[in-house]
C-alpha cells in the first residue's frame, strides 16, 4: 500500500518581509531595542553573542556610531525563532523534516482522488513557482554608496568591515534573467573595500562560484545582485544546504508557504526580492580579484588572506527607512550554529530514507555544527556500522567534510556526552572498530588537515558487537525495573524539597 505524503505542518503566517518577522516577534517580547550607544567595532559583537548564549531576543541597534540605518542582529539566535522562519513551533520541525523528505520523492497521483490527497504537496509545488511584480519597496530610494550602510566589523583581527548576512543571487552564463530555475542563492560573506567594491568569497564547490567561472571561460562580466535583510524564508533556503537541482528561489516559496515575488534589477540583468531592505548591484569581471581576509571564521580562528572575486558596485536601491540585518560568525555557539541545528533535524527524515537503519543523527554544534556526526542504528548484522559510515560521507556534498563519525545502537541519547563517552568506553575496541581514510575532501579552513583540501577520516563503531564481529559472549547491559524507576521518583519527589 502506498502511503500518502505527510502534509505540511505550517501553523505561522507566511512572514513576506523581514520586517513582518520582527513585528511577530516583538509582539512575543523577542525583541529588544537597544537604545545606548554601541560601537560597529567589536562592541556589537560582544552584545550579539552574548545575547545568543543566554537565548535572548532579537536585537534592534539604534544608537550606534555609524550611518543612522538601525541594524537588527541575533535574528535566528534561537530554535524557536528558526523554526519560526519555518512557519513553525519548534515541536513540527520534525514533522516539517518528513514533509521535505516526501517533496524529494513524491508519490506520483494516478487518479483524481490520489491527487486530492496528495493536495499539500501539491500546493507546495505551486508555491515553489515565482512570479514578478513591477513594483517593489526595496527601489523606492536609493543609497550613494556602501558607506551608507553601518556594517560591522566584527572581530579585532579582522580585515575591515564585513556584511554577513548577504544573499547572493547569480546565474550561469547562457542563461535569462527570467530562468528563475537556474538562479543560485548563497549566504557568502562580502568585505567592503570601498563605496562601491566588495569582495565575495565564493568556496570553489558553491554554486556562486560554479556560475562565475561559466562567465569567466566566455570572457564576459557577471551580473550579480546582493539582497541584505530579505524575508525569513528566503535567507534559511539560502542557507539550507540543498541538492543543486533544488532553486532556492522556489523552495523559499514551500518553506514561505507562498509564492516567491521577484522584480528586476535598476542595473543589471537579474531580478530580487522586492520586499527586501537593501538591494546591492553590480558586476564581477573576468580576472578581478583582491586579497579577502584575515576573518574570524566558524572554526573559531581567524582563516588567511586569500584572493576572491570583486564586485564593482552599479546601484544600491534600498526602502526609504531601510534596516540592515547583521550576524556574527565565531566558534559555536553563534547564530550560524543554530540554525545548523535545527537543520540537522530537518534531515534526518531524508537520510533515513536513504539509510532506513538509522535511527538519531546528531552534528554537535562544539563541532563546528558538521566536522563529527553521531549516529544511532538499528543493528541487525555485523559490519553495519561501516556500512552506514561510508553510506553517510558518500550521501551528500555536506558530509564530506565531516571527518568523524560516531555510530552507536541501542537507546542511548546521541546527544549526551555522558552516553557517548561510555559507549566508546564500553563497545569499542581501537584495534578492531577503527576504520581510517586518507586523502578525503576536506574543507581547506581545517587547520589539522595536512593537505589543504585533503584530510583523513575515522569512523568509530561503538555499538553492541554481534556475530562475526566478536568472538566473546557480549555482556547484558544492566537496566532496573521502569516500573521502580518510576515508584522511587514519586516516593523521593514527597519526601525532597
Amino acid at each position: 500500500m502506498i502511503e500518502t505524503p505527510p502534509a505540511t505542518p505550517r501553523c505561522l503566517p507566511a512572514f513576506a518581509d523581514l520586517r513582518a518577522f520582527l513585528a511577530w516577534a516583538e509582539a512575543r517580547g523577542d525583541l529588544a531595542r537597544i537604545a545606548a550607544p554601541v560601537s560597529l567595532r567589536h562592541e556589537m559583537t560582544a552584545l550579539q553573542l552574548a545575547a545568543l548564549r543566554r537565548a535572548g531576543p532579537v536585537l534592534r541597534f539604534d544608537a550606534h556610531d555609524g550611518p543612522g540605518v538601525p541594524v537588527i542582529g541575533n535574528l535566528f539566535g534561537t530554535r524557536a525563532r528558526v523554526a519560526a522562519g519555518l512557519g513553525l513551533e519548534p515541536e513540527q520541525i520534525p514533522g516539517f523534516g518528513a514533509f521535505l523528505a516526501g517533496l524529494r520523492s513524491p508519490v506520483p497521483p494516478g487518479r483524481m482522488r490520489d491527487a486530492l490527497s496528495h493536495w499539500p504537496m501539491l500546493r507546495a509545488a505551486l508555491s515553489a513557482r515565482p512570479r514578478t511584480i513591477r513594483h517593489a519597496p526595496v527601489q523606492e530610494a536609493e543609497l550613494t554608496g556602501l558607506d551608507a550602510l553601518p556594517v560591522q566589523t566584527p572581530w579585532p583581527e579582522d580585515a575591515g568591515p564585513l556584511i554577513t548576512w548577504p544573499v547572493v543571487l547569480t546565474r550561469p552564463h547562457g542563461s535569462a534573467a527570467g530562468e528563475f530555475g537556474r538562479y543560485n542563492l548563497g549566504v557568502y560573506r562580502a568585505q567592503v573595500l570601498g563605496p562601491d567594491r566588495l569582495i565575495l568569497r565564493w568556496l570553489a564547490h558553491r554554486g556562486g562560484a560554479a556560475h562565475h567561472r561559466s562567465w569567466a571561460r566566455a570572457g564576459e562580466p557577471m551580473p550579480v545582485a546582493i539582497a541584505l535583510g530579505a524575508d525569513p524564508a528566503l535567507l534559511l533556503a539560502a542557507a539550507l544546504p540543498l541538492p543543486e537541482a533544488v532553486s532556492e528561489l522556489g523552495f523559499s516559496g514551500v518553506l514561505r508557504g507562498a509564492r516567491t515575488d521577484l522584480v528586476a534589477c535598476r542595473s543589471v540583468p537579474l531580478a530580487v526580492p522586492p520586499r527586501a531592505e537593501v538591494i546591492l548591484e553590480g558586476w564581477v569581471h573576468p580576472g578581478e580579484t583582491a586579497p579577502e581576509g584575515p576573518f574570524g571564521d566558524h572554526t573559531g580562528y581567524y582563516n588567511a588572506a586569500e584572493p576572491f572575486p570583486v564586485m564593482r558596485v552599479s546601484a544600491i536601491t534600498c526602502r526609504r527607512d531601510p534596516l540592515y540585518l547583521s550576524t556574527v560568525t565565531g566558534r559555536p555557539p553563534d547564530e550560524p550554529s543554530v540554525i545548523g541545528e535545527v537543520f540537522n533535524d530537518l534531515a534526518l527524515p531524508v537520510i533515513r530514507a536513504q539509510i532506513p537503519e538509522v535511527r538519531d543523527l546528531w552534528l554537535p554544534a562544539a563541532a563546528c555544527s558538521y566536522r563529527m556526526a553521531v549516529v544511532r542504528i538499528d543493528k541487525r548484522y555485523p559490519g553495519q556500522a561501516r556500512r552506514v559510515m561510508m553510506a553517510l560521507w558518500g550521501m551528500l556534498p555536506q558530509f564530506s567534510y565531516t571527518k568523524m563519525i560516531v555510530v552507536v545502537d541501542g537507546e542511548l541519547d546521541i546527544r549526551s556526552w555522558d552516553d557517548i563517552a561510555w559507549a566508546i568506553a564500553t563497545r569499542m575496541d581501537p584495534a578492531r572498530d577503527v576504520m581510517l581514510i586518507d586523502r578525503t575532501p576536506m574543507d581547506y579552513l581545517d587547520f589539522a588537515a595536512p593537505l589543504e583540501g585533503l584530510a583523513g577520516k575515522i569512523g568509530i563503531d561503538a555499538t553492541t558487537k554481534i556475530g562475526a564481529e566478536t568472538a566473546r559472549e557480549w555482556g547484558r547491559e544492566m537496566r532496573l525495573d521502569p516500573a521502580h524507576e518510576a515508584r522511587a521518583e514519586a516516593l523521593l519527589a514527597a519526601i525532597l524539597p
